[in-house]
């Protein structure tokens, strides 16, 4: 059942925020982090299949966003104005 993980992941998400604020380090960050995703989508009511089905479309795209990027400006021509000094 949805709400039982959710349930799961509250749980787990005070417990560890009271080992991080208490000094502690957690074992696994990362997992944290997923679960405070998890958590954000929940109250959004984002459908994690609507947001699996979206990066695999981001996924697709061949060359991404960078059709719509200018070209590069060429760097030997504008070496005096790469760093200007601030005071």
């Amino acid at each position: 059942d949805a709400n039982d993980k959710s349930i799961k992941d509250l749980i787990m998400l005070m417990f560890e925020t009271a080992m991080l604020t208490s000094g502690f380090n957690l074992d696994e960050p990362t997992t944290h982090a997923n679960r405070i995703h998890r958590m954000i989508k929940l109250g959004l009511n984002i459908d994690e299949d609507a947001d699996d089905a979206l990066s695999t479309t981001e996924e697709k795209k061949v060359g991404g966003d960078d059709e719509d990027m200018p070209p590069l400006e060429d760097s030997a021509e504008n070496a005096d104005d790469a760093m200007e000094e601030v005071d």
